[in-house]
């Protein structure tokens, strides 16, 4: 856990330092500022995503993540949590539900955050997620300057969800083929690509409710194993 930890506690400083800047910063450019980042996670997001050839598994690990995610209301669920937060700790900042979604997003859904935490959960090895660390801390300097305070509350999805994969880590182990880590690195790859899309578009993504999607490649060679197929 030591990696997720880090990760949080630099994500929790590089907000504050965002927001001592929030009121020092005129309107129009907070915006270009958002639009740039934007189309920059769009460019990170596109790197990852053709990392892989498995073109049919990924379209029907987004297809079936989607169905899933909609079923559960991911999405409803991170903005009535930031509204919640939003009631407990800012009484001033009506974005904050927008700040808190996108910088959670943008902080889960990237293949650093998958495979650095499964990393940390199997060898102990904390590289990845240092590395992420120091990335994230950077970025939610600048999101938090044009989103303020709800990009700092995004540490409590970024610690429950990297701590879940570390902690089943040992568990997902015999399944972690390369294959699979580049399908999930690929699927997380277009969801990032999506929430820059989201970023410089008025009409947003429901990118939240694709999150499933991730796993769909784990779950899929964990039934064929299961069934005795190969893959």
């Amino acid at each position: 856990m030591l990696g997720t930890i880090v990760n949080c506690l630099t994500i929790i400083a590089g907000s504050l330092v965002g927001i001592l800047f929030r009121n020092g910063i005129p309107e129009k450019y907070n915006q270009t500022i958002m639009h740039a980042i934007g189309l920059s996670v769009i460019l990170v997001g596109m790197k990852s995503a053709l990392g892989c050839n498995d073109l049919l598994i990924i379209i029907i690990s987004l297809a079936i993540g989607s169905l899933v995610g909609e079923w559960i209301g991911i999405e409803n669920y991170l903005e009535r949590l930031g509204n919640f937060l939003e009631t407990k700790f800012s009484k001033t900042s009506s974005g904050f539900s927008n700040g808190f979604v996108t910088a959670s997003l943008i902080y889960c859904v990237g293949s650093m955050a998958i495979v650095g935490s499964l990393e940390s959960g199997l060898t102990g090895n904390h590289a990845t997620l240092f590395a992420k660390s120091t990335l994230d801390g950077i970025v939610s300097i600048i999101l938090s300057s044009s989103l303020g305070i709800g990009v700092l509350f995004s540490v409590v999805p970024v610690l429950l969800y990297q701590g879940s994969i570390t902690l089943m880590a040992g568990f997902l182990k015999p399944f972690l083929i390369p294959a699979v880590v580049s399908q999930m690195s690929s699927v997380g790859g277009l969801l990032i690509l999506a929430i820059g899309l989201n970023m410089i578009r008025e009409k947003k993504l429901r990118v939240g409710n694709m999150l499933p999607a991730i796993f769909i490649p784990l779950i899929y060679y964990f039934i064929k194993s299961g069934l005795g197929m190969g893959i």
